[in-house]
């Protein structure tokens, strides 16, 4: 899509009145039209010179993968500068989650993360993490069906791109524009303490989530590097003040790695840590990236499950669906296809 304010200089630019901006938003967001020769409320002659100056998608779709099962979407994407990021489409009985990715790789190096293992590339711009959604609403849409969530827990840390993703936000919720609710839109975050406070101050209800993974430093620190530089204490004091400032439920994520973190002592941990009102600990099972870890079963994540709430920790185990086609929690890399000339 396009920033409204470069829409609405453009027009001015052209000598054009200022609702033919609006008008050309509303074609892109709310019609999720891909070309200006598309929007028929424009004087054809102004179709052909935006054309001309402007791109009305800031992405370009490589490739698609499908789950057997149809729960689940994965598209490859291309930016202007050649470069690779990966989207989710989520698919359930009554909702519709795209997981969006923020940046092109990512510079955290969770241990149990493939979105980490080449570095970071480069954060992407509030347009480009709205074209994401902006793909899949186009193909629900072709099956009559929305988008009802949108989820920033894809490649690359959120808030170490915090102007671009909360702009990212904006757009997605602006009345005038796509119009999507902001308590459909997650943020997660493995632990940057600086911009947790920040939003904290944002008059915003968009739910906010921590990657926690880990329960004690010593592991955290191996698993989740960022926490050497922002430890536990320090995180969770953030996260404090966040559900006593805000009084809204706060989320955590916890991937389940048997015979890693999934021990009677970061479960006594874990109970210590997040035993609190409008805490609540999703366990997600770990998604093979070709690393080190195993993949827990249904009884382990159940078991852990069962322990956690016994202890007084609200907690549920929450499904990551396209697994079979790397689309799952922790497993977007940006892998290119194979193909002549790669």
């Amino acid at each position: 899509m396009i920033d409204p304010a470069v829409l609405r200089a453009t027009m001015a630019d052209l000598g054009q009145p200022a609702y033919r901006a609006t008008q050309v938003y509303e074609a892109l967001t709310r019609g999720l039209a891909t070309e200006f020769a598309a929007i028929g409320v424009l004087p054809p002659a102004l179709r052909t010179v935006l054309a001309e100056r402007l791109q009305p998608l800031s992405l370009t779709p490589v490739e698609t993968r499908a789950a057997a099962a149809g729960d689940a979407r994965k598209t490859l994407f291309e930016t202007p500068d050649g470069r690779a990021v990966e989207a989710v489409l989520m698919i359930y009985r009554q909702r519709a989650t795209v997981c969006v990715s923020s940046q092109v790789g990512c510079s955290v190096g969770c241990a149990f993360c493939a979105s980490g293992a080449h570095g970071l590339g480069r954060s992407l711009s509030a347009e480009e993490m709205v074209d994401q959604v902006l793909h899949f609403a186009r193909e629900l849409r072709d099956v009559g069906r929305r988008v009802t969530n949108v989820v920033f827990m894809g490649m690359g840390e959120p808030f170490l791109n915090y102007d671009e993703t909360l702009g990212a936000c904006r757009l997605l919720n602006d009345p005038a524009g796509f119009g999507l609710g902001a308590r459909g839109v997650s943020i997660s975050t493995a632990g940057v303490v600086p911009a947790l406070r920040r939003f904290t101050d944002e008059e915003s209800q968009i739910n906010l989530a921590v990657s926690l993974h880990a329960a004690t430093d010593a592991l955290r620190d191996r698993l989740v590097p960022l926490n050497r530089r922002y430890p536990l204490a320090m995180l969770l004091a953030a996260c404090a003040d966040y559900v006593a400032r805000r009084r809204r439920k706060l989320f955590f994520e916890y991937v389940v790695l048997p015979g890693v973190n999934d021990g009677d002592d970061q479960a006594r941990a874990l109970a210590e840590l997040l035993g609190r009102p409008l805490y609540h600990l999703n366990l997600i099972a770990y998604n093979d990236t070709g690393g080190e870890f195993a993949r827990p079963g249904a009884r382990e994540l159940a078991a852990l499950r069962d322990r956690l709430v016994a202890a007084g920790v609200a907690c549920t185990v929450r499904r990551s669906p396209g697994g079979e086609i790397e689309a799952a929690c922790g497993q977007l890399a940006a892998l290119r296809p194979a193909g002549p000339g790669r």
